[in-house]
């Protein structure tokens, strides 16, 4: 189970071979997949820091 060993990944990657145990990554057409959705606009306005409010003082 080590670098010889052909029926693990270890091994595809050794001897730089592709199969069951080392699947190979597959890239998606872009005409199958479905649309991206788009992601919805803010409806919410930021909200707004706590400002206290500064009073004078009797004068």
């Amino acid at each position: 189970m080590g670098k010889g060993d052909r029926k693990t990944a270890k091994g595809k990657r050794y001897s730089s071979s592709y199969g069951n145990a080392r699947p190979k990554a597959v890239a998606k057409a872009a005409g199958t997949a479905a649309a991206p959705v788009a992601k919805k606009a803010a409806t919410k306005a930021p909200a707004k820091k706590a400002v206290k409010k500064v009073v004078a003082k009797g004068e």
